[in-house]
């Protein structure tokens, strides 16, 4: 019966000694994650909560190891640092609890960026198309061709050498590819705001689950306190 026992109390031990090991490397992690910090900035913050959430599972998984078996067998300053611990996941809670409305507001934050950043690529290649078309009412035939090169840049392309045919290749190319480049914008807005809105869900529901779980931890550590 006592080797039992004894051979229990060493399996608990193994078992907090690895919650100990996982917390420690969770901290290590979380540390380097953070630094360089970039405060004000919607993309890290929102990147930073996503990192922290996804890698969350190892600091819960540590935290039921170093609590298990609850009273037994607990000494002098480890039962101080298990009273500062579930107190920490009460913090912690809180912590995960207030990411919500600042992943909310990061996510409406890069989501209006990231519109503005394809909105403006998209007017400046507008301009440059509304140029093309003031030119070719005053340009001479050299000046149509080398505007034939700048729209194959742009992605018209015109198959003619002679200046007045040009012209009109190029007149009627012009409106297609200002449609085409409004579709693609509108095409690239909705691509982003999807994929920014599903990982934003993700690690905003992740952030919920662990502030739940966190505050499970506190209140089941009672006996620490």
């Amino acid at each position: 019966m006592n080797d039992m026992q004894s051979e229990q109390g060493f399996s608990i031990y193994r078992l907090r000694w690895i919650g100990y090991g996982l917390l420690v490397l969770s901290l290590i992690d979380t540390i380097s994650i953070l630094l360089p910090p970039q405060f004000l900035n919607p993309v890290w913050e929102l990147q930073t909560i996503g990192a922290i959430v996804e890698r969350v599972p190892v600091p819960l998984l540590g935290l039921a190891l170093i609590f298990f078996g609850e009273e037994y067998e607990r000494r002098g300053l480890e039962e101080l640092f298990l009273k500062f611990l579930s107190w920490i996941c009460l913090l912690l809670a809180l912590l995960f609890l207030l990411m919500l409305p600042l992943g909310i507001v990061n996510t409406i934050r890069v989501n209006n960026d990231n519109n503005k950043q394809i909105t403006d690529r998209a007017n400046q290649q507008l301009a440059q198309l509304q140029q093309v078309e003031e030119r070719l009412n005053k340009g001479t035939p050299e000046d149509l061709k080398n505007l034939g090169g700048e729209l194959a840049r742009l992605g018209v392309q015109t198959n003619t050498q002679d200046p007045q045919e040009l012209k009109t290749q190029i007149l009627s190319r012009i409106t297609p590819a200002k449609e085409s480049l409004q579709k693609q914008s509108q095409a690239v807005q909705s691509n982003q705001r999807l994929a920014l809105l599903k990982n934003s869900v993700k690690w905003l529901l992740g952030a919920l689950i662990s502030s739940v779980l966190f505050f499970t931890i506190w209140r089941g550590t009672d006996w620490a306190r």
